[in-house]
């Protein structure tokens, strides 16, 4: 099956030519298969904002090749308003461009402007607040800007979900919201994947998250793919991820912590609960020691 995601060698270079040329991608090539849970991290100036700018058509490449469904992003003739319904990207702090005067208006502007008529817009608006986890009733007609950061941010999700894409591209989703904010968001996210099957790209900072959603982890290091596994596969080279400055999950930390004071603790947990079940494991055999 031909993946919904291709790249082949692709790079990016900004201002190229110019004194201030930048190469943010370099010859990177992988593929994104439909109904994956992506995690993609990197150290800040990594490439990953950049490469997943393109992945919707919104910055082309440099040279290279990506396919979103088959269509080449950068081939003469290729519709690129198709590719960003099937491909949606939300920005980080995407609430910084709802505009709208009221939650409904906001998320029916991209619908809107598709020609839809106005049954199929309200479907797709109701559906999306639905999905979300807003109220129809209660906050269709309020404005955005009487909500909570979390369901600002919802709506803003709720604007790309009315777009019906197949593949859902998130930019850093949970930046700047509090705990409580982080966790709606979180779960949204999982929910959505779990209830559609939706491909789902997620760049974050926080290695936890990535643990607790991701299927599948890409790591970023200078323009290039410096690691590219599952979540236990990618978490277990904490070495190698700190040496291109990178975290690793609470939970691995944790569990090195519990094996250097001499705990039977078994190697490759990187989420919480498993650690909660190697130390309930523990107490069950009474504390001892490996």
């Amino acid at each position: 099956m031909t993946p919904l995601l291709e790249i082949q060698n692709l790079s990016h270079v900004y201002s190229e030519g110019t004194p201030f040329e930048h190469a943010a991608i370099r010859d990177l090539s992988l593929s994104v298969e439909r109904g994956e849970f992506i995690g993609l991290i990197g150290h800040t100036g990594s490439g990953k904002s950049t490469l997943v700018q393109h992945l919707n058509g919104l910055i082309l490449p440099t040279s290279g090749k990506i396919t979103v469904d088959g269509m080449d992003l950068a081939e003469k003739g290729t519709d690129r308003r198709a590719i960003r319904r099937r491909v949606g990207l939300v920005f980080q702090y995407p609430e910084n461009q709802l505009f709208e005067e009221t939650v409904a208006k906001d998320i029916a502007f991209g619908p809107k402007n598709l020609g839809l008529g106005e049954e199929e817009i309200d479907r797709r608006v109701r559906t999306a607040m639905r999905r979300v986890a807003l109220d129809y009733d209660k906050l269709a007609q309020r404005s955005v800007f009487e909500l909570s950061g979390g369901q600002m941010r919802r709506v803003a999700i709720a604007g790309v979900l009315a777009m019906e894409p197949q593949t859902l591209v998130l930019d850093e989703p949970c930046a700047g919201l509090d705990p409580r904010g982080r966790e709606e968001v979180l779960g949204l996210i999982s929910d959505l994947h779990r209830e559609s099957g939706a491909t789902i790209v997620m760049v974050s900072h926080s290695m936890d998250d990535v643990a607790a959603l991701a299927e599948r982890v890409i790591v970023m290091n200078h323009g290039k793919v410096a690691m590219d596994g599952t979540p236990r596969e990618i978490f277990s080279r904490g070495e190698e991820l700190r040496a291109i400055g990178l975290d690793v999950p609470q939970a691995v930390e944790l569990a090195q912590k519990l094996r250097e004071k001499g705990f039977d603790v078994p190697e490759g947990i990187y989420k919480i609960e498993e650690v909660r079940a190697a130390v309930e494991a523990i107490v069950g055999k009474g504390g001892r020691h490996a």
